[in-house]
């Protein structure tokens, strides 16, 4: 971008720092700013009719944590809770302006429907973890595709993510560690083998 459009998007936006724990957004809260993650890192997730946590997918840093649903609405609404689970710098840029400067002049349009998508395969994947996976497939899927998120929650909390016991949890590393697909060292998941993990929930999606 040329050096006034940097200096228009830095007159409307806010860099906060929250510590761990911050509820940022809650469920169909409406909003007039759209958020980015700096550095921390934060969840999204639903209260259903038991009163249990049920985690959608994590969010990293240098990602957009708004959730996209209608471009063309004047404010932004929540699809679920938003809470760091890390003390996270945010950035907060102010929606109306952001779309009047630099989407309807599409000077950042191609990069924000890139976020869009990528959110778009996120919701893919909590589908088909959901609905089309079993224990096993699950499993593989988060470790291919959130070692590090893995490696950092306890197994509890893995269990609760996916929807299956921490038994089951156990006997699945255990034989993925037995088939050589992954190693475990000191209690840290150490892929072996990225296609192997990738074809097991792979064949799910393509049956």
């Amino acid at each position: 971008m040329k050096e006034e459009d940097l200096e228009r998007l830095a007159s409307i936006s806010f860099v906060h720092h929250y510590k761990k724990e911050y509820m940022l957004q809650y469920e169909n809260e409406e909003c007039n700013e759209l958020f980015f993650l700096c550095e921390g890192m934060a969840k999204a997730y639903k209260i259903d009719k038991h009163n249990n946590e049920v985690v959608l997918h994590y969010i990293y840093a240098d990602s957009m944590i708004s959730e996209i649903s209608d471009t063309d609405a004047e404010k932004l609404r929540s699809f679920s809770n938003i809470q760091l689970i890390e003390d996270s710098q945010v950035l907060s840029i102010n929606y109306q302006k952001f779309k009047k400067y630099f989407l309807e002049t599409h000077l950042l349009q191609k990069e924000f429907t890139g976020e869009i998508v990528k959110r778009s395969l996120q919701l893919q994947s909590l589908i088909n973890r959901e609905f089309i996976f079993d224990a096993v497939s699950k499993v593989s899927m988060m470790l291919h595709d959130d070692l590090q998120m893995f490696n950092k929650l306890k197994r509890h909390e893995i269990s609760l993510m996916l929807h299956i016991q921490p038994a089951t949890l156990s006997r699945v590393l255990k034989r993925l560690k037995r088939n050589n697909i992954i190693d475990i060292i000191h209690g840290q998941v150490k892929i072996i083998s990225q296609r192997a993990l990738q074809n097991i929930y792979k064949d799910k999606i393509d049956d």
